[in-house]
């Protein structure tokens, strides 16, 4: 998986100093309904990448094949009891540089305990703009916890263009295939 500290929600590592983060990727969200640590910046404004004017806006390739995929993976286990919801959503800019009106995108299953380390939070490829919605210069990521609140689960969550979707099987092992089977070709 190639990553880019531009398109990384949670941690430090895009420059965030406060709020939920609790490592350099990674946030830890605790109760209620708190934004990821980073709100990506495309650079599109008034409909215009901003490269036009020399400002580096990012074409993040909605549609394309491949197309970049929302990755938020839980790095440690969430405290018993706790439940998470993601949502992304998208703002244009406000006409003095900033962040306009937020409209969701997309919402994921609310996830209940056990929420393990690994467990893949959102798999979805980068959703097109919705019906109505002005074309987005911002995306941000919201966490949703539910009534207990969680200390120890993190979120690691980006924008890749690859994630590692292999399946476990019940096993544990990749592919549902325990160690030592042989498969004849």
């Amino acid at each position: 998986m190639i990553l880019d500290g531009l398109l990384t929600f949670t941690g430090t590592s895009n420059g965030a100093t406060g709020g939920i983060t609790s490592g350099a990727q990674t946030d830890l969200p605790t109760t209620g309904t708190t934004v990821a640590s980073n709100i990506i910046d495309l650079g599109v404004t008034a409909g215009i990448p901003a490269s036009a004017q020399g400002a580096g806006a990012r074409d993040i390739g909605v549609g394309d094949r491949p197309s970049l995929k929302l990755s938020a993976i839980a790095i440690a286990a969430f405290t018993t009891g706790s439940t998470i919801q993601l949502e992304l959503a998208g703002a244009p800019d406000n006409g003095t540089g900033g962040q306009g009106s937020y409209t969701v995108m997309w919402t994921s299953p609310a996830y209940a305990s056990p929420i393990t380390a690994g467990l893949q939070l959102a798999n979805i490829s980068v959703p097109r703009v919705i019906e109505g919605q002005v074309l987005p210069r911002f995306l941000r990521l919201r966490f949703i916890q539910g009534a207990t609140a969680n200390t120890t689960g993190t979120v690691e969550a980006q924008i890749v263009i690859d994630r590692f979707d292999q399946i476990v099987g019940t096993t544990g092992a990749l592919s549902g295939y325990p160690a030592g089977i042989t498969i004849a070709n």
